[in-house]
């Protein structure tokens, strides 16, 4: 799973606008639990080609957290285009995330 490491707001808007679904996921390297579910995450979205997975570094662009109004991390935001589709965060419920993932790839790109 290829995951573009982003370090400027610039970097995070243009990886929003180039890709037609796209995931941040925001964590800080003290934390714990991102480090935990990082692994899982990137397994559950490599099942999905088509969403291109960057990471954040809350301490590194610390104008995340004003732009989207991240309040705890880790967070994980799901853009279908330039609207946000799904967020979940710290206490990631994964059953929910996946059961969101799968609805909105199956509505944009069906099996038929």
């Amino acid at each position: 799973m290829n995951v573009q490491e982003i370090t400027s707001i610039k970097e995070i808007d243009t990886f929003i606008q180039n890709n037609r679904m796209s995931m941040l996921y925001v964590s800080q390297e003290n934390c714990n639990v991102c480090h935990a579910i990082y692994p899982k995450l990137k397994e559950l979205v490599s099942q999905y080609p088509e969403i291109k997975l960057a990471h954040i570094d809350a301490r590194k662009v610390k104008e995340v957290a004003g732009k989207f109004l991240i309040f705890t991390v880790p967070t994980i935001m799901l853009f279908q285009g330039q609207q946000e589709y799904l967020r979940e965060d710290r206490f990631v419920q994964f059953a929910q995330l996946e059961l969101g993932l799968q609805q909105l790839y199956n509505a944009m790109y069906p099996t038929d």
